[in-house]
């Protein structure tokens, strides 16, 4: 007894068996925009008008973002940037989605067609013959000759990323001589973050991490993006377990060494040590340097060392700077524009 038996009775099993036959395609039903020319006109200019507001929400979404700058504090502009350019981008994206929707429901061609598929390649003559059911496609939809249609949606094609370009553009700290320069300079403390505490270097025992900003750090206006700048992270490992370029080696104090907080490769905060193999790991990516190897990049994405500061001690035994770093911090992408 069949599977088809066991299930159904002994009647019905012979039917279920049979092929189904196929019902092909359901017939064509025209629509009004194939009907008349005026609603086909009308439905163009509907298109068009979708695509224009495409084009309208991209300039809304730069007028938000330009209009009402963040800033520290003021959660208004905060709250209009955010709104305006949210705004103007659905009406930019949603602008395009509406009118290629209503371009493909109303002109073009909505017939269905069944048409055999070959794994080879198929013959010159097939190949020319799909050339022209193309041209004809380009045809039938009206691109190439409903220049309205057209021309709008090239506008709002051309505009839709510009809100993503200015957006972008606006990302991370000012490049050129701006990373070249930190709030570091010859005889400025090295102070606990957040606390603004000086440290003294008889309080940097060994294994133990420090993270640093400048002194005076606290009293700018614009405090966020100097740490951005500045940070630092401090170090003290046994002398003899480091590895010092002849070139640098009055950069560090008996073990004591300070390099750059600002991962290179796309400016995450460096922040985990492991004591017994001197490795500092930047837990974004995973890029991993060498500390008692100046700092040199050993596994992950970064592609250079992070930068030294070069650190001395002062009369009354605090940690100071002897001048700003020798490379600009950061990843090396900030400062691609000079």
């Amino acid at each position: 007894m069949s599977d088809i038996e066991k299930v159904y009775p002994a009647g019905l099993a012979g039917e279920i068996e049979k092929p189904i036959p196929n019902p092909g395609i359901e017939p064509h039903r025209l629509r009004m925009t194939d009907k008349s020319e005026k609603h086909a006109k009308t439905a163009e200019k509907q298109i068009s008008a979708m695509f224009f507001v495409s084009v309208i929400g991209a300039f809304i979404a730069i007028w938000g973002f330009v209009a009402f700058p963040i800033m520290d504090g003021d959660l208004s502009a905060t709250r209009n940037n955010t709104l305006w350019m949210g705004v103007g981008m659905a009406l930019s994206l949603f602008g395009i989605g509406f009118g290629a929707v209503h371009w493909a429901k109303t002109l073009m061609p909505d017939a269905e067609v069944s048409e055999p598929r070959h794994q080879a390649r198929s013959p010159d003559e097939s190949r020319a013959a799909a050339v022209e059911i193309i041209k004809m496609a380009d045809g039938e939809s009206g691109f190439s000759r409903r220049k309205l249609i057209r021309r709008s949606l090239y506008g709002a094609l051309a505009v839709f990323p510009v809100p993503a370009i200015v957006i972008f553009g606006d990302l991370g700290p000012v490049v050129g001589d701006s990373l070249k320069h930190t709030m570091w300079k010859e005889g400025v403390r090295l102070t606990k973050d957040p606390t603004g505490i000086p440290i003294k270097a008889s309080e940097v025992t060994i294994g133990s991490v420090f993270h640093v900003i400048p002194e005076g750090l606290s009293d700018l206006d614009h405090k966020l993006e100097e740490k951005a700048k500045a940070a630092v992270l401090l170090v003290r490992v046994n002398p003899s377990d480091l590895n010092e370029d002849p070139e640098k080696a009055g950069w560090s104090y008996d073990g004591i060494v300070a390099y750059s907080k600002i991962c290179t490769h796309v400016g995450c905060p460096v922040s985990l040590y492991e004591q017994h193999t001197h490795h500092l790991l930047c837990p974004c990516h995973q890029s991993t340097f060498d500390l008692a190897n100046h700092c040199e990049v050993i596994f992950g994405p970064a592609s250079r060392p992070l930068p030294q500061l070069p650190i001395a001690v002062d009369a009354e035994g605090y940690l100071i700077a002897q001048r700003d770093f020798d490379q600009p911090v950061g990843p090396s992408f900030w400062d691609i524009r000079k």
